[in-house]
């Protein structure tokens, strides 16, 4: 959003109050210091800016309604001077003008002149706040870098401001959402808040002030200076809440593949209205014309639009050769790279090419459609553990057991602690049975009243877990550890990556992705295993697979005839990756080197390393730190882990020993 400097307190506390039959006596005071005055009158059914003489050029008692792809004047029931919001036209036609002669050369005397022509003396009458924070962003533009333009330099400085306070609004108005307005807080010399009677003013610079010395001005009452603050604010409570606005840069910058970009193209006419109209606006052509002998010539600039067909063709091509493409570059430019660029956004919330353009497309809506608010992360907090001492432990029960693989299976236990279907996916626990050793084991997934727990058995307390009947009776501690920070990858391409058994402790992530798969640019599940035989959740694989929610591809090492899919190792389906990398968040688990291999498949593709997560659970041994068994470097897995972001890990994830 952008803010203008606020004035000086001495300038913000002392008011003065001008009656509406004396405003002639201002355009009176301006002209005498030798300025043009510029400011709104009517010409060709629109309220345009352009010199005027006295104040009855102004446009007193109209309004103009306007709404998409409409403007109309219409009469207003009063006298007010200002009593419209903005027209066709802006103020940095004088600042920044549409035709402007910047070079002249020579071929005779061989040599190259800038032209500069000496400012005109102006004075802007009826400038809104909306319209301020326009010139403070062509300010940046032009001034604020290495390279300026100093005939604009020269035509702003050469410029006074009288501002006028919006105490109308029209439908098209969105200033309240980028922080620009109603109210001015600042950039004038004079201000102006229009009530019944006439003007509430305050003055903003010396020069300012001594206009406002010059005028048959009095204090205000009490009453009067309360009608000017209210007006504004009753403007402001029209517009409504305003949009949401905070990270548009990035929503748009993770939404350029977006098919709203084809169908609003389909709309557009690419007439460039609304560039034109802009206030900030700053894309600009130059012509070289020269003398009929051809011994002299000029560089005149003259506004374009990065709508105009020709606009992106280089000498290598047109590179934005799409009507989508030139309008996503003017949409991402307004509300995102030029952040990048210049600190801000590129709009000001006036409207304008709402108004102007003829087939009604509305930025509001677009913006809407293509890059919605990303809801709030709320960062869940892990659920106190039950039962965390060594030794003690809460009792479940079986409800079922399911064989996965020949050496595999699902237990769902039941009658829980609360504590542990509070749980988050990722997170373990750890289970025992009398006279066999607590085992970590991660939960699976996470239903109505009980957990499942997908074993494979490798040990004695796996093998005696793998051989229990419905109704046995387990101890449980948990649930431990973190767990995959979901939150993080709303708004991005979800990426979930499994090797064998690894996509147990992935099961309940997956559940929750596509339980909120509106949150997310994409989910897609990559599964390998080392047979078709050795491949866990068949079933939800096939639900999976047939939902248009995550889009799943699954691999096999080595497979008979018999199998018709695709056979290699998991890293071999990153080939079907098609979307920008760096908007991805990938989840990772299985056996050591599978994880390496596919992480370093990730990176390569152009996946931050904070942004890839893996799980160690294969580390842990007693789930609470206390016996040394998990230590990485300075980390216990059980305690600091088992789920961490890669570059939590640094080189212990691919060092050997460690």
């Amino acid at each position: 959003m952008i803010t203008s400097p606020a004035p000086s307190q001495t300038a913000a506390a002392r008011q003065w109050f001008l009656g509406r039959g004396d405003l002639d006596a201002l355009v009176e005071a301006i002209r005498a210091t030798g300025r043009r005055v510029i400011g709104p009158t009517i010409r060709e059914g629109a309220i345009v800016y352009d010199e005027i003489q006295a104040a009855a050029d102004l446009p007193a008692g109209w309004r103009d309604e306007q709404s998409a792809g409409r403007y109309r004047l219409e009469r207003r029931n009063d006298e007010r001077v200002f009593g419209y919001t903005v027209g066709p036209t802006t103020w940095k036609r004088f600042t920044f003008p549409p035709n402007l002669t910047i070079a002249t050369s020579h071929r005779t005397s061989f040599g190259f002149e800038q032209h500069i022509d000496p400012p005109p003396s102006v004075a802007f009458v009826g400038v809104r706040a909306c319209e301020i924070a326009a010139l403070g962003i062509q300010d940046r533009v032009f001034l604020g870098s290495q390279f300026t333009d100093e005939d604009f330099r020269a035509r702003r400085a050469a410029a006074f401001i009288v501002a006028v306070q919006c105490t109308t609004c029209s439908s098209t108005c969105f200033c309240t959402s980028m922080g620009t307005g109603p109210e001015v807080r600042g950039g004038y010399d004079i201000m102006l808040t229009e009530i019944e009677d006439g003007f509430v003013m305050a003055a903003g610079s010396p020069d300012g002030a001594a206009i406002v010395a010059k005028l048959p001005t009095r204090k205000p009452t009490h009453a009067e200076a309360g009608s000017a603050v209210d007006k504004v604010e009753a403007v402001r409570t029209q517009m409504g809440e305003p949009l949401p606005m905070a990270g548009i840069g990035e929503r748009l910058k993770l939404q350029l593949d977006h098919p709203r970009w084809g169908q609003v193209a389909d709309r557009c006419v690419e007439c460039g209205n609304c560039t034109m109209s802009c206030p900030t606006c700053f894309c600009t052509s130059v012509v070289e014309k020269s003398d009929l002998d051809g011994k002299n010539s000029s560089t005149e600039r003259q506004w374009d639009s990065c709508f105009d067909v020709a606009f992106a063709k280089v000498a290598g091509g047109d590179f934005r050769a799409r009507p989508r493409d030139r309008y996503r570059q003017w949409l991402t430019h307004k509300f995102s790279s030029w952040w990048d660029q210049f600190g801000s956004s590129g709009c000001v919330g006036c409207g304008r090419c709402i108004a102007w353009c003829p087939v009604r497309i509305d930025v509001r809506e677009e913006l809407a459609a293509i890059a919605p608010p990303i809801p709030p992360v709320v960062h869940p907090v892990a659920v106190e553990p039950v039962a965390a001492s060594p030794g003690t432990y809460s009792l479940a029960r079986l409800a079922s057991i399911r064989s996965e693989t020949e050496d595999t299976t699902t237990l769902s236990l039941t009658d829980l602690d609360p504590a542990f279907l509070a749980g988050r996916p990722g997170q373990f626990v750890m289970i025992a049975l009398p006279a066999f050793p607590a085992v970590p084991i991660s939960i699976s997934r996470f239903r109505a009243d009980h957990i499942d727990l997908t074993i494979r058995a490798v040990g004695p307390t796996s093998t005696a877990l793998d051989n229990l009947h419905p109704g046995a009776k387990v101890g449980l501690r948990g649930p431990l550890g973190t767990f995959w920070p979901i939150e993080e990858a709303y708004g991005r391409h979800a990426v979930v990556v499994a090797g064998g058994v690894g996509l147990s402790p992935l099961h309940g992530l997956v559940d929750a992705l596509v339980a909120n798969r509106d949150r997310f640019e994409s989910v897609s599940l990559f599964y390998g295993s080392r047979t078709p035989e050795d491949q866990l959740f068949r079933e939800d694989l096939a639900a999976w697979s047939s939902s248009k929610a995550i889009d799943v591809a699954v691999t096999v090492d080595r497979a008979g005839p018999e199998w018709k899919g695709r056979v290699g190792v998991v890293t071999t389906l990153f080939d079907m990756i098609s979307w920008d990398c760096s908007k991805v968040t990938a989840f990772v688990v299985g056996p050591e080197r599978m994880m390496q291999s596919s992480v370093q498949g990730l990176i390569s593709k152009g996946v931050p390393a904070d942004r890839i997560c893996v799980s160690m659970e294969r580390h842990m041994e007693c789930g609470i730190g206390l016996c040394g068994h998990c230590q990485m470097a300075g980390r216990f897995v059980c305690k600091d882990g088992p789920v961490f972001r890669l570059d939590e890990l640094g080189d212990m994830f691919n060092r050997e020993g460690i």
